[in-house]
């Protein structure tokens, strides 16, 4: 579970900037945006056997978490500029 976390962590990053250039590139409905997202993060967690020896589907768990992360740190990103305060962690 550790591995499966700590792959996350390196793919959330990753995944935001994926989402975020898609969503300047082309029209995703703001409701789809988390889900696209999750699809995301699984493709970059299966593309990313390189950087993990660990197995398909441990990726694929990898990946579905930075994907739902990488959606929640947007908007934490966000809520924060609109506010002018940092986020408060």
């Amino acid at each position: 579970m550790k591995d499966v976390l700590l792959f996350a962590s390196f793919l959330a990053p990753f995944v935001t900037g994926l989402v975020e250039l898609a969503k300047r590139t082309i029209t995703i409905r703001k409701k789809y945006i988390p889900l696209f997202s999750f699809f995301t993060g699984i493709s970059a967690g299966l593309l990313g056997f390189p950087f993990a020896n660990m197995g398909a589907e441990m990726r694929i768990w990898s990946g579905a978490i930075a994907g739902l992360a990488a959606t929640g740190l947007y908007e934490v990103g966000k809520a924060g500029r609109k506010s002018g305060k940092s986020p408060g962690f």
